[in-house]
């Protein structure tokens, strides 16, 4: 019968392998299951034959609690404000994933966009549903305006990817892209004058004599249209749009509203607001600190000051001897689109400054999607890769989940998971 110390002798030789086994694992990092789950999206996408061709559109509305589309008679079934949105989450997941469906359902999309252009150069936005082209709605003629601008900002996600794999389509969606920038040039106000509106002087250079957040999405197309093509010609009209965006910035760390960007006139809100992230990937572009520091700024005070408060949908101000005041302000409703602004500057300044603190930041704003709210909901849905529409009130969620809510939801993810590779 063995010894009881060499019984012991033996134990303590498992032990010590056990722990050095145990230690090794956990020096090796976990790697997080990716949230992306496009199942949705899926969903809402359609192949349709279009003006000759097969293309992808993204259905607009979907309603609980069937989730089956639901079209508007007066815009449409489908809209390049979507079409061109979801082209860059399937972009993005071929990214992350290398899916070859994801691929395909972007080229359709784009392919899309491509035909919505009309023979000014700019682009409609809705079709109905026998597909033809809606171009009449106030919000689908084809002008400047947001949708002009998303469809660019596709093209030039588009044209990253397919320039190394495809580059024959990469070359059209680059003459695509040629015969709207122009165009841009000649759109934008040619003074540097100010008005004051409610006490506060803004600039009226910019779209629609002060429209800041429109300004942000054409300081993104301009900044990624030159990292793409090296085009300096273009470095004055993305100076000059920033500097009107930097002007639009108003409070102090203790003075509400604590470095916000006014989106027009004296006016916020929450959708939309890019003006952050435009101001940080220009500012990297063109090397120009002023750009970075102000949208840290509006990071570091503004945006902690809409989570700690619950977030804000609203509000305008007034400006007076004593400073700023608030003349109205609107909490709902919440939605999406406002959450991943927020994340794509968080995580852009983690980018371009290295500070994990923003990368923490940008892991804060996403709980907004998993339940930490004012509604105590979790507003997506891993399994089934659902957003709901928006938080109508303290004690009601929108439980639709059309089109914009799910696509910006599922941009926020992909940033995040791209941001923490």
């Amino acid at each position: 019968m063995p010894s009881i110390k060499k019984y012991l002798a033996g134990f303590a030789i498992i032990i010590s392998i056990f722990i050095t086994i145990n230690n090794c694992q956990s020096d090796v990092p976990e790697t997080s299951k990716s949230e992306v789950n496009l199942n949705h999206l899926d969903h809402l996408y359609e192949d349709v034959f279009f003006m000759g061709d097969t293309v992808g559109i993204v259905h607009i509305y979907c309603e609980y609690p069937d989730y089956k589309w639901v079209d508007d008679s007066d815009e449409g079934i489908a809209c390049i404000d979507d079409v061109a949105r979801g082209a860059v989450v399937y972009l993005k997941d071929y990214e992350l994933s290398n899916s070859q469906s994801s691929l395909k359902k972007a080229k359709r999309l784009l392919s899309f966009i491509s035909k919505m252009q009309a023979e000014n150069g700019w682009y409609y936005n809705f079709v109905f549903p026998d597909l033809s082209i809606n171009e009449t709605h106030q919000n689908s003629v084809a002008q400047p305006g947001w949708w002009s601008w998303r469809a660019i900002w596709a093209l030039l996600n588009g044209y990253k990817i397919f320039n190394s794999i495809d580059a024959p389509y990469a070359l059209e969606l680059k003459n695509q892209l040629d015969s709207t920038m122009p165009l841009i040039k000649e759109y934008l106000p040619k003074t540097e004058l100010l008005k004051t509106v409610e006490g506060i002087q803004v600039p009226t250079w910019l779209p629609y004599e002060s429209a800041s957040d429109q300004a942000a999405l054409i300081v993104i197309c301009l900044t990624e249209y030159m990292q793409l093509f090296d085009d300096t010609s273009l470095i004055p009209y993305a100076n000059k749009l920033a500097d009107g965006i930097v002007a639009m910035q108003v409070g102090s760390e203790t003075e509400f509203p604590h470095g916000a960007f006014l989106c027009f006139d004296n006016l916020w809100h929450g959708w939309g607001s890019s003006q952050s992230y435009s101001l940080l990937i220009a500012g990297g572009y063109l090397n120009n600190p002023k750009y970075i520091n102000a949208a840290l700024f509006e990071i570091d005070n503004f945006h902690r000051y809409l989570i700690e408060n619950k977030f804000l949908q609203e509000f305008s101000i007034e400006k007076t001897e004593s400073g700023y005041n608030t003349l109205y302000e609107k909490e709902y409703p919440q939605i999406a689109y406002q959450l991943r602004t927020m994340l794509y500057a968080s995580t852009e300044a983690y980018k371009v400054t290295g500070d994990s603190k923003y990368l923490k930041f940008s892991e804060e704003i996403l709980k907004w999607f998993s339940g930490k709210n004012s509604a105590n909901t979790p507003m997506y849905d891993p399994l089934t890769g659902r957003c709901f529409d928006g938080i109508q009130n303290e004690g009601y969620v929108n439980k639709n989940s059309g089109a914009e809510s799910t696509i910006e939801a599922l941009l926020a993810i992909l940033q995040l998971e791209i941001a923490q590779k």
